[in-house]
């Protein structure tokens, strides 16, 4: 691979930088680590030590937690993936390789190939989260309790995991003007010399991991810490889908890398965003209505 970007901050001062997609690479460029895979790891590992801090705070079995781990990682990885694939079908499609039977090979090779590249957030949050059901079911946990726990550990692995894109200079945003503008060199060759061109984008990378960073601290510190203000199960998950998607929706409209439902009409992740933020919205507000209508009821008996 051993790829490397030219980025610049012109508007911040930082003039023309370079950033190997590459971190590790091991026996003469055999292997191959790159700063993408480190940062969603190390999301991960962040989401794993802030679950097992819940974990011993309220006094739960640790061997939950492993269980908890291995169901949500491994399914939210191919979540991610397969999310991915399902939106860019035509180009993992292989029609060449003569016989039916080679290109649909060719065609499955390419779809687990996620080393090339290729997931999505949406997807590994919905295979992470069918995977931590099976695992609540299993060890008869209130899924509620489990998602209130894994919620702010997520939010924060994806504002973690979002600098892998920095790395890659992939998921900005249309061109702009503003201030904090990312600048991004292409090489072009200009009378037989070859130069750096520059185009001029939102970090929409940047976006989604302070909103998620503000997100978390908010809602750690509100509603983990200061328990009181945790009035029912469910509660923190809820903030997290509520807040999550309010913040992807309108970064997403930003993008120029979409998956589209509908070409150039509707974003698959900014239609799962809106949903999914009025549904949070709507089920905090109907827990609260109906807390206070027990409130109510008990103050009346």
């Amino acid at each position: 691979m051993n790829r490397t970007n030219i980025l610049s901050f012109p508007g911040l001062g930082i003039d023309e930088f370079s950033l190997r997609e590459v971190a590790i690479s091991l026996f003469n460029g055999k292997v191959e680590i790159a700063w993408y895979s480190l940062f969603i790891t190390s999301g991960i590992v962040f989401a794993f030590f802030y679950v097992m801090f819940r974990f011993k705070e309220n006094k739960m079995n640790m061997e939950d937690l492993l269980d908890l781990a291995i169901f949500t990682v491994l399914p939210g990885i191919i979540g991610a993936r397969i999310y991915y694939v399902l939106f860019e079908l035509d180009s993992y499609i292989v029609t060449t390789e003569g016989s039916f039977f080679a290109n649909f090979f060719a065609s499955l090779g390419k779809m687990v190939a996620i080393w090339n590249g290729g997931i999505a957030i949406y997807g590994a949050v919905i295979g992470g989260g069918l995977g931590a059901v099976l695992v609540a079911r299993r060890k008869k946990i209130s899924i509620f309790k489990i998602l209130d726990f894994l919620a702010p550990g997520v939010m924060m692995a994806q504002a973690i995991g979002r600098w892998g894109n920095f790395f890659n200079a992939e998921a900005y945003g249309s061109e702009t003007t503003l201030p904090w503008r990312m600048g991004i060199g292409h090489p072009v060759i200009r009378d037989g010399v070859l130069q750096t061109a520059w185009t001029y984008h939102h970090p929409t990378f940047l976006y989604e991991s302070l909103w998620n960073l503000v997100g978390f601290l908010v809602i750690y510190f509100v509603f983990v810490r200061i328990k009181k203000n945790q009035k029912f199960e469910g509660q923190i998950f809820y903030m997290y889908v509520t807040w999550y998607g309010i913040g992807r929706a309108m970064i997403e409209g930003l993008r120029t890398d979409s998956l589209w439902l509908i070409p150039d009409v509707i974003r698959v992740s900014q239609l799962v965003a809106v949903v999914t933020a009025i549904a949070g919205a709507a089920m905090i507000t109907y827990n609260f209505i109906k807390l206070r209508k027990a409130k109510q009821n008990g103050q009346n008996n």
